[in-house]
């Protein structure tokens, strides 16, 4: 297929160097003249690296490298099959290049945007064939994220997406079909890793190294979790590009309670904290490195001789055992006995409510949402009530870190930091889902691609039991009644007819 790219920044670049791997004669335009030689130059030094590494024949490397064509003008690409553009983010911007274009290729050459953020149906209504326009949405860097999100405009051609998906999966990538809609699907299920965090920070919860440990350590899929926490990865991408993202798809989705943005965001936007290019976000950097922060270890004593009560429910036997092993003396009853801790289990409830009719200055809560048994695990997160004693704290952090694992300590809160996270990813995984914005694998490959993640995040909520996700998010929204943990109607019929998430209708 003979293709052209319109722009050759970095995504620009990266689209042209799997095109031209992939046997496509690449064209190249940009406004900066200059700006083309300068890509082609820079991708002759990327395939010749690849072929140094062995990743890549120097045979295959030239060839690639001659399919780049440099062009003039835009006229110079009458003749393509295919325009993709990656240029500004702007909407007046890509709508006159695309006007401009049909006036210059044939009828049936297909338009494609590398948008990441606009309306893809916008993008086409002022053309005079908004049928042959798509979304074609890469990942930077563009050879590396293997996903791309293939997106249909209101009046797109199915034909068109066909094409479009077969072009990607012939490069290597794996190609996702999605319904025009705000964020797509990764920059719309991307929203409750960092967003539902600003949140617990907001609301004292615990602060940004805490948050941020308890994510990479606790959370466990199969032995795998997050690589970065989510503020560690706002300040890789910068505030100045994630702040507006939030913004544009809480406006975009009309106020939705689950996109609500942060105002610790805002402040910290407005004073320029970007993250790393500026030196200091949520961290500091000295050239480029993240200094450590200053964290003061729980208190914490020697468990011996230790009693405590499991509170009743679906984890007793479980916590009564790993208690157990830990060195304490796990007492059982219905009630607790006046000489004992309380250790409870809540599951999106917090703490307070969970002690209800119990002594409050006795009860620690622990989140049992991922492994926690006796050397199953790297950390465990405790959370206390508002009357919770100082030497009940200081008993249950040094119980539970006797294995060697991490502790944390939360202040109350209806969820804890992994549920109220984890619970948010898949509940708007879900919802994208029952929108029919895309079909689950497609969901679930783009996060776990585009994003990183352990798992998808519909499967996710498969690993922890839909009926359990289910619970979980209905208990935030009785604590809270904040309308953003209401869970997804996808999750609730499933859970209802005892189905895994996936279960596609």
């Amino acid at each position: 297929m003979k293709t052209a790219i319109i722009g050759t920044g970095a995504m620009g670049r990266g689209i042209a160097q799997i095109l031209a791997l992939g046997g496509h004669t690449v064209q190249l335009f940009d406004q900066q003249p200059a700006a083309v030689q300068n890509a082609i130059d820079s991708l002759r030094k990327v395939l010749e690296r690849l072929v140094e590494k062995g990743k890549l024949s120097a045979d295959d490397a030239q060839a690639a490298i001659a399919r780049l064509v440099p062009a003039d003008s835009l006229e110079a690409l009458a003749d393509t099959e295919l325009v993709v553009e990656a240029i500004i983010e702007r909407l007046d911007a890509k709508q006159q290049l695309f006007q401009a274009l049909e006036a210059i290729v044939s009828a049936d050459a297909i338009l494609a945007s590398n948008t990441s953020s606009l309306s893809v149906t916008a993008i086409a209504s002022q053309c005079k064939h908004p049928e042959r326009v798509v979304g074609f949405h890469f990942f930077n860097p563009v050879p590396l994220m293997k996903v791309v999100e293939v997106v249909t405009g209101t009046r797109t051609k199915p034909a068109i997406m066909d094409t479009m998906c077969e072009l990607a999966t012939a490069c290597g990538h794996r190609a996702v079909r999605c319904q025009d809609s705000p964020g797509f699907i990764v920059n719309h299920a991307g929203r409750g890793f960092g967003t539902e965090s600003l949140k617990l920070l907001g609301e004292g919860v615990a602060d940004v190294p805490t948050i941020d440990t308890i994510l990479r350590e606790q959370v466990s899929f199969e032995g795998r979790g997050f690589k970065l926490g989510p503020f560690e990865l706002m300040d890789l991408t910068g505030l100045d590009v994630s702040h507006p993202v939030m913004l544009s798809l809480y406006d975009q989705y009309y106020a939705e309670p689950r996109f609500r943005p942060s105002t610790v965001a805002a402040q910290r936007y407005a004073a320029g904290l970007y993250g790393r290019k500026t030196g200091e976000g949520f961290y500091r950097y000295v050239d480029g490195k993240q200094v450590a922060p200053d964290q003061q270890a729980p208190a914490r004593t020697e468990p011996k001789g230790l009693r405590i009560w499991v509170a009743l429910g679906p984890e007793q036997t479980r916590l009564t055992a790993t208690v157990e092993s830990l060195g304490a003396v796990a007492v059982g009853g219905d009630t607790p006995p006046p000489d004992t801790l309380i250790l409870l289990a809540p599951l999106g409830l917090d703490a307070a409510t969970a002690a209800v009719g119990l002594d409050p200055t006795r009860c620690v809560a622990i989140d049992t949402l991922f492994p926690y048994e006796f050397q199953a695990c790297k950390h465990r997160v405790l959370m206390k009530t508002v009357a919770t004693s100082d030497d009940t704290i200081a008993a249950m952090t040094g119980l539970f870190a006797n294995d060697g694992a991490n502790v944390s300590v939360l202040r109350d809160s209806a969820g804890f930091v992994a549920q109220r996270v984890v619970g948010m990813i898949v509940s708007i995984a879900c919802d994208i889902a029952q929108q029919r914005v895309a079909s689950v694998s497609d969901i679930d490959d783009a996060v776990r691609i585009g994003l990183g993640y352990p798992l998808g995040p519909i499967s996710m909520g498969d690993a922890l039991g839909a009926d359990r996700i289910n619970t979980l998010l209905a208990n935030m929204y009785q604590v809270t009644q904040d309308p953003r943990y209401r869970p997804s109607l996808w999750i609730q019929r499933r859970a209802q007819l005892g189905l895994p998430l996936s279960t596609q209708d």
